[in-house]
């Protein structure tokens, strides 16, 4: 595990903080390794029912290292051909996948500046929670890059495609409410309060029907692509398979006797 990173469990949420603080949490490769293995642990731990992705200090993440990318080893060592900086990306992209599509509810905590691969990152979780202080931009035309961690993907059926070809044209750096305005974050909360709403967004859902939310998830993921007949078909197969679980006949029970459901997770 890297210190560049910091992991830890509590009340049911896995909890991610990339910790560079000095460098706004600019990437690293060590980083990224991390934060991949820490993901593959929290989708097997069943103690784990939600992620939070967030940074230290007073930003979320940067993107890019420039420094880095100045001495020529941001993504693979210095001299590296272009097929194992190819290569070496393509591993760093599991990150951003892993959180898309792991069968948890991945939430990322904007605490300050996300840009370029930072905004990918943030955009990959199911839900963004932003501080009033927090701002959020593309960043790479700045520095002659063309785009990457999914923000393509993200951004396009996030605001369409001509928003998203002025976001990453003109990569002016917006506001928290700017990018609520725009559907790129869930909520805008006062930054003083931010990690106890999050919390407890994050600690709700950990205590909520996670055989349900696993098949949600996959099913709005899917719903980007796939056809309504498709769907229709998917949702009668994950319907049925959620009305299964003990949670279900709980919940029923619940309804029926007007109290709160306590839910355990299968």
């Amino acid at each position: 595990m890297s210190d560049e990173l910091k992991v830890e469990v509590k009340n049911g949420v896995g909890i991610l903080t990339l910790n560079r603080p000095d460098k706004l949490n600019a990437l690293t490769p060590e980083m990224n390794h991390a934060a991949v293995q820490a993901l593959l642990r929290f989708a097997e731990d069943d103690g784990v029912g939600a992620i939070i992705l967030t940074g230290a200090g007073r930003g979320f993440c940067a993107g890019g290292d420039v420094g880095a990318m100045q001495r020529g080893d941001e993504i693979a060592g210095a001299g590296a051909s272009l097929e194992t900086r190819i290569d070496a990306l393509r591993r760093s992209h599991q990150f951003p996948w892993l959180l898309h599509n792991l069968p948890k509810a991945t939430l990322a905590v904007i605490n300050g500046p996300a840009a370029g691969a930072g905004l990918g990152l943030a955009l990959s979780c199911d839900l963004r929670l932003a501080s009033d202080q927090a701002r959020l931009g593309t960043a790479y035309a700045r520095v002659a890059y063309g785009g990457d961690y999914g923000t393509t993907w993200q951004l396009t059926r996030l605001v369409g495609p001509a928003k998203a070809k002025e976001l990453f044209f003109l990569p002016d750096m917006m506001s928290a409410e700017e990018a609520l305005r725009l559907n790129l974050v869930n909520r805008v909360v006062p930054h003083d309060r931010l990690w106890d709403e999050a919390s407890a967004m994050a600690e709700r859902i950990a205590a909520g029907p996670l055989v349900s939310y696993r098949y949600m998830k996959a099913n709005i993921n899917a719903a980007v692509t796939a056809d309504f007949r498709d769907m229709l078909d998917r949702e009668a197969e994950t319907h049925l398979r959620c009305g299964e679980t003990e949670d279900h006949a709980e919940g029923v029970a619940a309804f029926m006797e007007k109290r709160e459901a306590v839910f355990r997770g299968r």
